[in-house]
């Protein structure tokens, strides 16, 4: 499904933020990346998706039998394959403006022609998929109004409908509960774990008490490292592995 190998990055500054990350990703995982902030989780999300380029290393998608690889692609063919990979953002970015229904719609932007959304406009059968979607998430009724309306757990609900819709065969969650209420945090990952069944979800997490309850497997990184790779039952060692702290109690971080 998804493959990294020896991905590495540096700052601006030259120093090294990634260093050599290597691991592949079955279809029916949920894999977590935990680790201090700042030691590249979010830009070894955009490494995946290709809105960064890695320096070193190669991302490479096999969803439907064909490996395509990421890194060094441009335009057209850079499009073609993100198309296999939906994205769910911290803030959920959605138009204000559009109807809930709408936002969810240009989840198949990829697939259509920007004439024909213009023009045409979505066929029925296509705005059925989206409602279909909307249902997947239990907000099928609020498909009619304003997404600048909806609360902050409503609209990351609206933002993984897009990508059910959207159809890829890849997710990439960053931080997606971040500014959420512990409620509508569990609300949202339970809507979340039962994609894994059409998809591979790969999500940048700051809880680990959070992705041993709904991840298949945690993927540590320090220092720019792969310092763990393995269940999500972590205990003091794996933990110390990943954060490299003896200061603070480590079940404290693990809530």
């Amino acid at each position: 499904m998804l493959t990294l190998k020896n991905i590495s990055k540096k700052l601006p500054d030259g120093r090294l933020l990634l260093k050599d990350i290597s691991f592949h990703v079955q279809k029916g995982e949920f894999v977590g990346i935990l680790g201090e902030s700042g030691v590249g989780k979010t830009v070894l999300l955009r490494c995946i998706n290709g809105l960064t380029r890695p320096d070193r290393g190669e991302v490479i998608l096999d969803g439907d039998g064909i490996p395509q690889k990421i890194n060094g692609k441009k335009g057209k063919e850079l499009r073609t394959i993100r198309r296999k990979i939906g994205m769910i953002f911290q803030g959920s970015i959605l138009v204000k403006r559009l109807t809930v229904l709408e936002n969810v719609l240009t989840g198949g932007l990829g697939r259509i022609s920007t004439v024909r959304s213009l023009v045409y406009g979505f066929t029925d059968k296509e705005v059925d998929q989206a409602l279909r979607a909307l249902d997947q998430v239990g907000i099928r009724s609020l498909a009619h109004r304003r997404a600048e309306t909806l609360s902050g757990g409503e609209m990351q609900r609206v933002a993984i409908a897009r990508a059910i819709f959207q159809e890829p065969h890849l997710l990439l969650a960053d931080e997606p509960v971040s500014n959420l209420d512990p409620k509508n945090t569990e609300v949202v990952l339970d809507f979340l774990k039962p994609l894994t069944k059409q998809m591979a979800i790969v999500g940048v997490f700051h809880a680990p008490k959070l992705v041993s309850k709904y991840c298949t497997r945690i993927i540590g990184i320090r220092d720019g490292l792969v310092v763990y790779d393995g269940s999500p039952e972590l205990d003091d060692t794996a933990l110390n592995l990943i954060y490299g702290t003896k200061d603070r109690s480590l079940k404290e971080m693990a809530n």
